[in-house]
């Protein structure tokens, strides 16, 4: 199985927007692929078609060791495709898990057992609290995405330094790899940032971009992927061509 955590503490990049449509374009080609929301605004839960008051349990219960994550899957209107979800109710879990010895270990620990799943795809808060490096020690590759701004790399030191304190410490040999999303041909600083990027990245940075696209936005809040929102736009197309670089790529 293949785990993939989607990272950046910076919000507004298209981290959700990434991990809901990755995860629904690799389910569309066969790969079993399970979801994990572990941001408390809980957007990939909406987004993917679920009613969050419907929920008994959440990714916060399996967090603070109140069940089994196999007890809180929920399949989705994807046939491959599958999530636990999440809730505001996970607001507490940094919190309630400051004092938990190992507490950074948790997630990893809790999909120990799963099998059956071609792909793990957690989408993480915008911060690098408890939740997130959860996430990152869980999965071991990082995707981020990068929006193509200007301030887009200065917001990447963090995240870095965060990566090699954790390979260093902990001895987790942390993978990353980057996605430049929202990209505008129109605007010279788009291209300016993607060079920067893969000129000082290289082929850590995905070779597919993520368009800025109307119907990627408008997608969510009818708690649809663009897959089955609108499969023919430029933002669709992108995000099957991501899925299908992720599969054929070693991380």
């Amino acid at each position: 199985m293949k785990k993939i955590c989607i990272c950046n503490q910076k919000g507004g990049v298209g981290k959700t927007t990434t991990a809901v449509n990755l995860s629904t374009y690799l389910s569309s080609m066969g790969r079993k692929t399970l979801l994990i929301d572990m941001d408390p605004q809980s957007a990939t839960t909406s987004g993917i078609g679920i009613d969050k008051s419907k929920l008994d349990r959440t990714i916060y219960d399996v967090l603070l060791g109140e069940c089994s994550i196999k007890d809180v899957i929920v399949k989705t209107q994807l046939e491959n495709l599958d999530i636990v979800p999440s809730d505001m109710d996970l607001v507490g879990a940094e919190v309630e898990l400051s004092n938990e010895v190992g507490r950074e270990f948790i997630l990893r620990d809790a999909i120990a057992d799963l099998d059956g799943y071609d792909y793990l795809i957690v989408d993480s808060p915008p911060n690098l609290g408890v939740l997130t490096l959860n996430a990152m020690i869980a999965c071991e590759n990082l995707l981020v995405p990068v929006q193509a701004e200007y301030y887009a790399l200065e917001g990447l030191a963090q995240l870095l330094r965060t990566a090699e304190l954790i390979t260093r410490r902990l001895r987790i040999p942390l993978k990353i790899r980057f996605l430049i999303t929202m990209y505008d041909k129109r605007t010279r600083i788009c291209d300016d940032v993607a060079n920067q990027l893969r000129e000082y990245f290289g082929d850590r940075v995905f070779k597919t971009v993520i368009p800025r696209n109307v119907r990627l936005a408008e997608a969510p809040s009818h708690g649809k992927p663009i897959l089955l929102y609108d499969p023919n736009c430029k933002g669709a197309i992108a995000y099957k061509k991501l899925a299908e670089e992720v599969d054929s790529v070693e991380w």
